[in-house]
């Protein structure tokens, strides 16, 4: 009984070490990373909503919200937020299960996220923030202002339709979107994915305007199988979304911009999208192309999207 009591304490101690390896080098990782951003940006994690959040903040001024899509994280929008942090408070979030949050097992569905934001923002004191959400985060984003429309100054939605709004049956149709279905099948895509993340990513992404040292901390930040339930997670809350959006056609004022890449897909129905978010309510949207962009548009053409996001947050 002794010999097992003390190796029941070495297994505990060994663990302990290995956790703050990790956590150490995690910590570094994300120290470089600052670094690499310059200025006063600093990283932490908050708790809301039953979950923690990790975000990115710097700059001061007007606060802007900066929600990535899938298969990415808060560095996304690495390449244009020192420049933004020079006239704004800038504050880039890791949704739920996504890199350094917390990854619980529910709620990944857009209006929930977007209770994540909304307490986030609470927690930081900030007032009257603009939201820029890319993919996935642009659905957060319009779930955003329709549940508080008093605490945003404007949203800015980024080359992404919008589930049950026209012509969302249409633009996710053919072969080109394949991974939609795939993403949904329960458990299937986690079990063929895991410890190939770096892969598939390579795969999806755009590998002109992506480097491999990119895709590498994307795969890393759904690494466990946990994170990487959640990212395939946000694809399953899809329906919930849809009957999200179907209900919301209440008068709404708030200034929403929607804009998407050139040489995108979504990019060729965007006045469809538009009149449509008009149909629902949404009387103060505008249409805006990137021009030589395809749907990764933050990365594609960084200085483009920077200028529209500080053009649209400035007003």
């Amino acid at each position: 009984m002794r010999y097992i009591k003390k190796f029941q304490t070495l297994m505990l101690f060994t663990g302990l070490l290995f956790s703050l390896a990790v956590n150490a080098q995690e910590r570094t990782t994300i120290d470089s990373l600052l670094a690499m951003l310059g200025g006063d940006f600093v990283s932490n994690i908050v708790k809301v909503n039953g979950t923690a959040l990790h975000y990115v903040r710097g700059g001061n001024g007007p606060a802007i919200i900066l929600i990535h899509g899938f298969p990415q994280d808060w560095y996304e929008y690495h390449k244009i937020m020192p420049r933004l942090a020079k006239k704004f408070t800038v504050v880039a979030v890791d949704l739920r299960g996504v890199g350094e949050s917390l990854a619980p097992p529910t709620g990944y569905d857009a209006p929930n996220l977007a209770e994540d934001i909304h307490q986030l923002v609470q927690q930081l004191k900030l007032e009257q923030v603009y939201v820029v959400g890319h993919d996935i985060g642009g659905m957060v984003a319009y779930a955003f202002m329709r549940l508080y429309p008093k605490a945003t100054r404007g949203v800015m939605i980024l080359d992404v339709p919008l589930p049950s709004i026209d012509p969302w049956d249409e633009s996710i149709a053919g072969p080109t979107f394949w991974l939609l279905n795939f993403h949904q099948t329960p458990d299937l895509p986690e079990k063929l994915v895991a410890g190939r993340q770096a892969i598939y990513f390579h795969f999806i992404l755009d590998p002109f305007h992506i480097s491999d040292a990119e895709v590498s901390h994307f795969a890393s930040a759904y690494a466990d199988l946990e994170h990487l339930h959640a990212g395939f997670e946000l694809y399953r809350a899809f329906p919930v979304n849809g009957k999200f959006n179907a209900a919301q056609k209440g008068a709404l004022d708030v200034p929403l911009v929607w804009a998407a890449g050139e040489n995108s897909f979504f990019g060729k129905i965007g006045s469809r999208i538009t009149d449509a978010l008009r149909a629902h309510g949404c009387s103060n949207i505008k249409n805006e192309v990137i021009k030589n962009s395809g749907h990764y548009v933050v990365n594609e053409q960084p200085d483009s999207v920077a200028a529209l996001i500080e053009h649209y947050a400035s007003l």
